[in-house]
């Protein structure tokens, strides 16, 4: 029999903001306003960046006073760095609660992902992803109503991450060219049309009684045995 599963994964392999909207990833309409806003979102990358993005992780979720010292400090214990920063607004100068780590090394990056996500620093459960403005395909940032994970209270979760993976989405395979195996004729004849459903007492014999060797009879044998008698068979349609 074909194999009708494609092949999944719990993490966005490109960004689309209707399907990071759900938890299985399989909506196809938004479900909330920024949704919309990141479909209609219009965002370029910005490439004058010179850090290395395979090499480089985002850090979220950081507290007001966590510091470039803080973050080096708990980072070169997995590798080399390169470059540390927290991102501060430019007017008042206070963090925005966000930077980036980079390694001179990828396999230090994709260890330190894995190992620190998570864990505490100063009070604060941060998040480790990677860099994804240059290494997801329609990467669309958090003010522009995309970006990944989220607060329950804003009714704004985004999947497809690592902080939020999708759940695996419930698959029915259905073959339509196949009559239903039902342990009765009743419930086979619904997936039927009106000249192909069977005779009510097809599958029970002359004193009433159900006969279970006939039970899963296919259509072409229940016919046939239909056609044999045509008192047991008043439907029979006629030639």
């Amino acid at each position: 029999m074909a194999n009708c599963y494609k092949k999944w994964s719990p993490y966005a392999e490109h960004y689309n903001p209707i399907e990071v909207g759900s938890k299985d990833g399989k909506d196809i309409e938004p479900h909330d306003n920024a949704i919309v806003r990141a479909c209609n979102a219009l965002y370029h990358p910005n490439h004058l960046l010179t850090n290395n993005p395979q090499t480089t992780l985002f850090i979220g979720r950081l507290d007001k006073n966590v510091t470039e010292k803080d973050l080096e400090d708990v980072f070169i214990k997995y590798g080399r760095l390169k470059n540390v920063t927290v991102v501060r607004d430019v007017v008042t100068g206070y963090s925005k609660r966000y930077g980036f780590v980079e390694f001179k090394n990828k396999h230090d990056c994709h260890e330190a992902r894995s190992e620190l996500h998570q864990t505490v620093l100063k009070g604060k459960k941060i998040l480790v992803e990677f860099e994804c403005q240059h290494t997801l395909p329609g990467w669309i940032p958090r003010r522009l109503g995309g970006g990944f994970g989220g607060k329950k209270e804003s009714g704004q979760l985004r999947f497809g991450c690592l902080d939020r993976p999708w759940k695996r989405p419930v698959q029915v395979e259905l073959n339509c060219s196949k009559t239903p195996t039902c342990d009765t004729h009743k419930h086979a004849n619904k997936y039927r049309t009106e000249s192909e459903r069977l005779p009510q007492n097809l599958y029970e014999t002359k004193d009433g009684r159900r006969d279970k060797s006939r039970s899963y009879l296919n259509r072409n044998q229940a016919k046939r045995y239909g056609s044999e008698d045509s008192s047991e068979n008043p439907k029979r349609r006629k030639t």
